[in-house]
């Protein structure tokens, strides 16, 4: 490996502009895992399949991001940093197009997995350079503009994916992407091309990449399909939890003895980054299963649209929006763990807040919680980055990037995963509970019985209307359970913030070795 090159000089005049194009690279990248969720319906009908069939369009596109982010330390090294990251925003506009065109589901997979294969390089590849645009006193401001594209994306993208599947057309989902991506293209190539990393031939780890294929696509489909199968009910869920173990354990030693690795795992011998990330996981799976159930919640059972369940969570987006410039200003001056330790605690205090929730509450009690959240999100990933890029060398910061977020994306699949599946098998606990305690005899239940009758329902209709009233409750306390738990989950998380040394000064900028 030859020595590392010194990186390039920040860059003055257009710099605002030039990040403004890189973070709308991330925005619209992060975007795509999220808005197409309310869409499905939508989709399916269109196309005349089933909505199970058509939650492949989200099983696609995360199973062919999932394995394309790990290569970006290798694409990097190979073609450059800014060249990777153009292209690959090229080809997720003409992906995105081409989804938005698409004549049936199985084109629309197809356009997805492309999508998705294409797109692995545009978040490290963004952070990469935003890092490299700054000078050393402002790397924290870098860090909070990708930061802050990266927690408010997935909550506009149920916002906009309802709102346009409500008053357009479901291709214009993808459609939106095309202006975006070019001018995002166009803006970094004219800004950044002079500033191309060195690059060098790299031999491809073709077994490590087959290895990666399997145990990646493995798991990412198990935990997209697995509550739908029944979990380990279902042969088909088992046998590929086998093969993504199996394949998981032969990667690692293929890896760890490879000359040349697809991933670095070397980079875990730096504590920073290996604690660093691992809590960067766990707080981001906490707070992307949170951004799931909500609106889940709300449309399943509580009666608001895929656009309004979206606006609920619309504010916290606006206030880490309006924070993160004055937290990214001034992290370089303090401990980064105490903004890491801050953010934990006041997503602590939004998750026990929401575990307050009562299903006749106002549209404001329901906002309230989420207010306190967009803090914690402003301090959240810029404090994890900072902690976890400290002391990695300039030329390693591409592949660090690319394994962080393929870990934290992983987390966010397991995350979904686990708190769907958690939220009806606990809201089924609670049902069964509820109608045990329920009685012909109860007064309550009589007196409720007797006014549906009155105003016209028939025995069984009334019933009916009972049932979905003890649902809703269940469903709720489950959903409270749930918040409880990501409460004192983020404060645990604190405990291990503690573990990592304070960062010894600037985020490094990217070169290439």
């Amino acid at each position: 490996m030859s020595a590392a090159v010194a990186a390039p000089a920040p860059i003055n005049g257009a710099r605002g502009f030039v990040a403004t194009a890189l973070a709308l690279g991330t925005f619209m990248q992060v975007l795509d895992t999220t808005i197409a969720n309310v869409s499905i319906p939508t989709i399916a009908g269109n196309l005349g399949v089933s909505s199970d069939q058509g939650t492949w369009v989200i099983t696609s596109f995360a199973v062919a991001n999932g394995i394309s982010v790990p290569l970006t330390g290798w694409l990097m090294q190979r073609y450059g940093v800014v060249r990777t990251f153009v292209v690959s925003v090229l080809l997720f506009t003409i992906a995105s197009f081409l989804c938005g065109a698409a004549w049936s589901l199985p084109s629309l997979i197809a356009f997805r997995v492309l999508q998705g294969a294409v797109s692995g390089p545009m978040i490290p590849g963004s952070q990469a350079l935003l890092i490299s645009i700054f000078p050393p006193d402002k790397k924290g401001a870098a860090l909070a503009v990708w930061s802050m594209t990266t927690l408010v994306a997935p909550i506009c993208g149920p916002i906009l994916g309802g709102y346009i599947s409500d008053n357009y057309s479901w291709p214009w989902i993808f459609y939106i992407n095309v202006p975006v991506g070019l001018f995002c293209a166009a803006v970094c190539w004219q800004g950044l091309r002079h500033r191309e990393t060195p690059t060098r031939r790299l031999p491809i780890d073709g077994i490590g990449l087959g290895l990666l294929v399997v145990w990646v696509g493995s798991l990412q489909i198990m935990l997209d399909k697995g509550k739908d199968e029944d979990w380990f009910s279902s042969g088909f869920i088992v046998v590929l939890a086998i093969v993504a173990l199996v394949g998981f354990i032969a990667f690692l030693i293929w890896e760890l003895g490879e000359q040349h690795p697809i991933i670095n795992l070397g980079l875990f011998k730096n504590r920073n980054f290996a604690i660093g990330t691992g809590v960067l996981c766990l707080g981001y799976a906490i707070f992307f299963g949170a951004v799931v159930l909500q609106p889940l919640w709300m449309q399943t059972w509580l009666g608001y649209n895929a656009t309004w369940a979206g606006f609920v969570a619309a504010p916290s987006g606006v206030v880490a929006v309006l924070l993160s410039p004055l937290i990214g200003k001034n992290i370089g001056r303090f401990d980064a763990r105490l903004f890491a330790t801050a953010s934990f605690a006041v997503f602590a205090v939004s998750y026990f807040m929401r575990a307050g929730y009562t299903a006749d509450a106002s549209f404001a009690a329901y906002v309230t919680p989420l207010l306190v959240q967009g803090v914690g999100m402003s301090m959240f990933f810029v404090s994890m980055l900072t902690i976890c890029l400290d002391g990695i060398p300039d030329a390693q910061v591409p592949a660090a990037s690319g394994l962080s977020n393929f870990l934290r994306i992983t987390a966010g699949s397991f995350s979904t995963s686990i708190t769907t599946t958690f939220w009806d098998r606990h809201a089924a606990l609670h049902q069964t509970r509820l109608a045990e305690s329920s009685s012909i005899y109860d007064p309550s239940l009589t007196q409720a019985m007797h006014t549906l009758q009155s105003g016209g329902l028939d025995q069984t209709q009334s019933v009916g209307v009972l049932t979905r009233v003890l649902g809703g409750q269940a469903y709720l306390m489950s959903a409270l359970d749930f918040f409880w738990i990501c409460g004192w989950l983020s404060l645990a998380a604190i405990i291990f913030v503690w573990f990592t040394r304070r960062p010894r000064g600037a985020v490094h900028a990217v070169a290439a070795d």
